[in-house]
């Protein structure tokens, strides 16, 4: 098979699986009762594409899950919440992922979980202009330090065997 037929075959299984797992989640109640606090299962794709292929298709198939989600779900607010909180999570993994070489993935993960509630919280204080968004930073830090490592760790060993078997750009 063309290699990039089978790339582009792939990387359209990997936002298949990240959109599923989005919208799966969507139906999990919340982990604490604060809005927005969600595991982010879906980042575990964004990083698997990011160390598998490059940043360039794990951008292209966070973009694509977070269009396709938005238009499954039909919460326009919502969209510009992911929007917001996943460039803001992968401008800051793209950055560490260059700065560590590749290396401390669950740590990568961790910060990139982080800027991805302060995207969030930006996006809220935009849109309800009310100061009182910042009361929820210390949840939203802390749980963003608690599904960061539990995401960059299902990466982190989902690539070693998806590496075995073959799963590279």
């Amino acid at each position: 098979m063309n290699t990039n037929i089978k790339k582009l075959t792939t990387l359209s299984m990997f936002t298949a699986v990240a959109l599923t797992i989005f919208v799966i989640e969507s139906y999990f109640p919340p982990l604490v009762p604060i809005s927005g606090v969600k595991m982010g299962l879906a980042n575990v794709v964004t990083l698997l594409v990011f160390i598998l292929y490059n940043k360039k298709d794990s951008f292209t198939v966070l973009m694509l899950r977070i269009v396709l989600a938005g238009i499954i779900t039909g919460q326009a607010v919502g969209f510009f919440y992911s929007l917001a909180g996943g460039i803001a999570c992968f401008l800051v993994m793209a950055f560490f992922y260059k700065v560590f070489k590749g290396k401390y993935i669950v740590l990568i993960s961790m910060l990139g979980a982080i800027f991805h509630n302060l995207g969030q919280i930006a996006v809220a204080f935009l849109i309800l202009k009310s100061a009182g968004v910042f009361f929820y930073l210390p949840v939203l830090m802390i749980s963003g330090l608690v599904t960061g490592f539990f995401t960059g760790s299902v990466a982190y060993g989902l690539s070693k065997r998806l590496k075995k078997l073959g799963f590279t750009g």
